[in-house]
């Protein structure tokens, strides 16, 4: 790419960065991302609401559960490589729209499932599709919302796709304990996810950041103008006059992730996905198996489960009013503090109302923590590299969730039920730590510049 070229992105990025409000197309690509977001959230936790079940009916061991849960991680390491690669090269949109397709597809092929081996593999596919969708739809969410409401949006987008995990659990909670085979009916609800790749097709643009990056100029500068055009439409002022450019440079080459420049950002983000992930899933894709093995029935593990998944919705909400307000990286040490301590209250009292009171709130603080991840993440990579960036990070946390779900039974299996709640608030706290120390400021900046600081 010439120096032009470069030059030419950032305007076009100064540009949709100085639109003050959400318009109307914007408004249009929330409410889609929100409906897509919602099937994969309710389809990444079905196989936790069903576990119980398979423990009973199918005679599965906790070891057996690790097993499955494992592979389904390895399924979203190579999903989120993939789905950030295909990003970069062949578009924003069409990934999404394919990884949507993709998870859907093989969640209806698992209710159909004979076995738990034929299961596994359905979950690694289905896990696959699941990651490159949560990796493409967060760099999409990063390059076409102005940076000062980006993170705004992020947690809304988040915080409505949550609405999936309760409506999972819940309807889990109604048609798994009814029969031996009535678990199949989780996985067709969670393939239902497309009805919002079709809307796709028909409704979502391509990001005009890549459409920059590609030479496409002309569409890129035709969404741009119609997104002005809306924003003086809503607010009956003229906008604010294009920001000072940051000094264009050369975009980097894919081994700079690794060993140039970009490679300080590359090694905090994926230590920070490596610990975020296992101590996100040691406690949400176990809390129904481990409320079971410590003496609650099916029923009772999925109903408390359940309970404790409402705290999801309003935790990712709750970062709307801070998330472009303050600082993202020491945001984050204060979640990832006060998780650590609610986590090992839940782990080590056993009074009922404060396991439930202590669990609620350590779910609404990992979503509210998710929001933070998921907007800094993409922010840091410049707009040629962000999709294999954002995809290796985040699947190298997916990758060392595969090796997760096993230590998890290895810790309960000798060490008892505390010790996994220590390792997943070390784990949380690690994050904290790692991002706020070694993290860059990306809160109102615009990506251009959060990119030119680099090196």
């Amino acid at each position: 790419m010439t120096e032009r070229s470069v030059a030419s992105e950032l305007d076009i990025s100064a540009r949709l960065d100085r639109i003050p409000v959400a318009t109307r197309s914007h408004r249009v690509w929330a409410a889609l991302l929100c409906a897509v977001f919602l099937f994969e959230l309710a389809d990444l936790n079905t196989f936790a609401y069903v576990a119980p079940a398979l423990r009973e009916h199918w005679g599965a061991t906790v070891g057996d559960i690790g097993l499955v849960t494992s592979a389904a991680f390895l399924g979203m390491f190579v999903g989120a490589l993939i789905g950030g690669r295909i990003a970069d090269n062949y578009g924003r949109r069409w990934a999404l729209i394919g990884s949507a397709f993709a998870y859907s597809l093989f969640s209806l092929l698992s209710a159909l499932s004979p076995n738990m081996a034929v299961l596994g593999v359905l979950r690694v596919l289905t896990g696959v599709g699941l990651e490159a969708l949560t990796v493409v739809g967060l760099i999409y969410i990063a390059e076409m919302f102005p940076a000062r409401i980006r993170g705004r949006h992020q947690s809304l987008i988040l915080g409505i796709g949550l609405i999936g995990i309760p409506m999972m659990s819940w309807f889990a909670r109604l048609v798994v304990p009814a029969g031996p085979q009535s678990w199949r009916w989780v996985f067709v609800l969670g393939g239902a996810g497309i009805l919002a790749a079709f809307a796709m097709i028909r409704t979502l643009p391509e990001s005009v950041r890549w459409l920059e990056e590609r030479g496409r100029r002309a569409r890129a500068e035709e969404l741009v103008a119609g997104l002005e055009r809306e924003a003086r439409e809503r607010t009956g002022a003229e906008l604010p006059p294009v920001g000072p450019a940051p000094r264009p440079e050369q975009p980097g080459r894919l081994g700079e992730l690794f060993f140039g420049r970009y490679r300080s950002r590359t090694l905090v983000l994926s230590a920070a996905w490596v610990f975020g992930i296992l101590g996100f899933y040691g406690f949400n894709a176990w809390v129904p198996t481990l409320l079971a093995e410590r003496g609650y029935d099916v029923k009772q593990s999925l109903t408390y489960a359940a309970i404790l998944s409402i705290g999801a919705v309003p935790g990712a909400l709750l970062a709307w009013p801070v998330i472009d307000r303050w600082e993202r990286k020491y945001a984050m040490l204060g979640i990832d503090v006060a998780l650590g301590a609610l986590v090992l209250v839940y782990g080590f009292v056993a009074n009922l109302p404060v396991i439930l009171a202590s669990g609620l709130l350590v779910t609404l603080l990992l979503q509210m923590h998710t929001a933070f991840i998921y907007t800094y993440t993409p922010e840091v990579f410049p707009t040629r590299l962000r999709g294999v960036g954002t995809g290796f990070t985040n699947g190298l946390g997916r990758l060392a969730g595969t090796g997760g779900g096993a230590l998890v039974a290895v810790l309960f299996q000798n060490w008892g039920y505390g010790s996994v709640f220590v390792y997943v608030a070390a784990c949380m706290l690690a994050v904290g730590v790692l991002v706020a120390v070694f993290g860059v400021r990306t809160t109102g900046r615009p990506l251009a510049s959060i990119t030119a600081d680099a090196g």
